[in-house]
């Protein structure tokens, strides 16, 4: 039976060292798979960072770009907003002027308008017409004579609050302030950003 034991014996120690192998080998795949998957892990978190990181720059550029151009648009409203301010002020300062100073200026804006050699109606405003100055025709034709032409003061009101209307057979031009300040809106309002920007 000794012998039997010993058999016994050898194969239990042959086992036990098949096992400890195994068991050891497996360990080592184990560690070696949980190493593998720590690193893959690893470099999947670095990755996502990475993106992270860059989604997230990209998210601050995009504010960046979003907040800088509505303050663009912002300043420029405003510019836009004072430019207009001005240029109404501007109108309702010469609707307003001293009536000396206002009726020099039609004198002066007649004489630009009228046409050379020419015979032509002036229309005012009933305000105007309220407030002539006694003269007014006189001045008129005066300032007209280098044009050789001349204008009659119409009795007629019109519909302006401001400036004139020049008639020539039934062909009027509106010299309004109003008027004025329509046709000349783009070249004001470059001149007035000149001065307040500039």
């Amino acid at each position: 039976m000794a012998g039997l034991d010993k058999i016994i014996g050898q194969i239990r120690q042959e086992s036990e060292d098949i096992a400890a192998r195994t068991i050891g080998e497996a360990r080592a795949e184990a560690d070696e798979i949980v190493k593998e998957a720590r690193e893959s892990a690893q470099a999947e978190c670095d990755r996502i960072e990475k993106r992270s990181e860059h989604a997230v720059k990209d998210a601050l550029e995009r504010g960046q770009s979003a907040a800088d151009l509505q303050k663009r648009r912002g300043i420029l409203a405003l510019k836009q907003r004072l430019v207009q301010e001005v240029l109404e002020q501007a109108l309702k300062n010469m609707k307003n002027m001293e009536a000396e100073s206002y009726f020099e200026t039609l004198v002066r804006l007649a004489s630009k308008a009228a046409m050379r050699g020419e015979e032509g109606t002036i229309y005012f405003s009933e305000k105007d017409l309220k407030r002539l100055p006694a003269d007014m025709e006189d001045r008129l034709n005066n300032a007209l004579k280098e044009k050789k032409a001349t204008l009659k003061i119409s009795q007629e009101a019109r519909d302006i609050d401001g400036g004139f209307i020049l008639s020539y057979g039934g062909i009027e031009e509106n010299c309004s302030f109003d008027a004025l300040f329509e046709a000349a809106g783009e070249q004001l309002q470059d001149v007035v950003q000149k001065i307040l920007f500039l």
